[in-house]
């Protein structure tokens, strides 16, 4: 019955509150495996007490045993909150429901670029030394774009040519959950994208294509998310730097902060849902600060 009750809850998240298929999937891995546990223990112990807390313990101390991360399993134990939320107006998985513990865990401060970084790799002259071509200009747009606007991977392969003002400077992204947002791109990178734009034009015509997404691959069809990992990780390894979207995305937030950018502006322009989420960089900052602090500062003991 809760297998059936787990389907349903899948159903709804995505169908009436629109959740991504990759967030639906991470709820569906993280409840299925716990669904499973529970039929197994049912079956060895018939006269257990059905939403015995004990048995919850038992699971996540198995998880503990496989090496799972504290962090991966309290995103289990939010993924079981939001579920048997879900149950608890039907009185028929009652006993499905139980008492769940707060789990803290040391969250990891997201990777970023200094700002000299970024402007070193984003050098305004690189673009248009030699005879670059469209794959250059392509993946070095990807490049401008992730840290000019913050947006995520996933985000910058569907954007459409639509999607993109020339004359206001923003551009329309659909983030997680279906959510529309406007984000600005700044002049930099409007001038990057006019530069990019008839060479894109170019290739379409090249091969007859038709699609409207802004970055292509050589057939001229949208580009993947998984190529966008790739051609970012080599653009920046040609740089001498390692890092994926995601550090990009984190640079563009953590440097708007380190400028003065208001906390509340960063988290619109980013999409997240809640403050507590953009406020990771916060705590990124501040390590920075110690960081120089302790360098630099001649009371700071470093030299103990």
């Amino acid at each position: 019955m809760l297998r059936k009750g787990l389907e349903n809850f899948l159903t709804t998240i995505s169908a009436e509150k629109n959740y991504s298929a990759k967030t639906v999937e991470a709820y569906r891995r993280d409840l299925d495996r716990w669904v499973s546990f529970l039929d197994e223990k049912y079956r060895e112990l018939p006269g257990t007490v059905r939403n015995d807390p004990l048995l919850l313990r038992v699971f996540l101390r198995q998880r503990s045993d496989e090496n799972v991360s504290n962090r991966s399993l309290a995103r289990f134990l939010a993924s079981l909150s939001s579920f048997q939320k879900y149950l608890s107006p039907h009185r028929r998985y009652k006993e499905y429901i139980f008492k769940l513990p707060k789990m803290k865990y040391a969250a990891a401060l997201p990777d970023f670029l200094s700002q000299a970084e970024a402007s070193r790799l984003l050098n305004p002259a690189v673009p248009q030394a030699g005879n670059k071509g469209y794959f250059y200009l392509r993946d070095y747009l990807i490049i401008a774009l992730l840290y000019a606007t913050g947006m995520r991977r996933e985000e910058l392969a569907n954007i459409k040519l639509g999607d993109i003002d020339l004359n206001t400077g923003m551009m329309t992204v659909i983030g997680k959950g279906n959510k529309i947002r406007q984000v600005p791109m700044g002049e930099t990178t409007l001038d990057d994208l006019k530069r990019y734009l008839p060479l894109r034009r170019q290739l379409v015509q090249t091969k007859g294509a038709t699609t409207r997404n802004l970055v292509l691959n050589r057939d001229g069809l949208p580009l993947s998310v998984r190529s966008i990992d790739r051609l970012v990780k080599k653009f920046g390894r040609a740089g001498g730097l390692d890092f994926t979207p995601h550090t990009l995305r984190h640079s563009f937030a953590t440097h708007l902060l380190e400028n003065g950018a208001d906390l509340m502006l960063i988290k619109e322009i980013l999409g997240h849902a809640s403050l507590s989420t953009t406020q990771k960089y916060t705590h990124v900052t501040a390590e920075a600060m110690k960081k120089v602090y302790k360098t630099a500062h001649p009371r700071s003991g470093s030299n103990k």
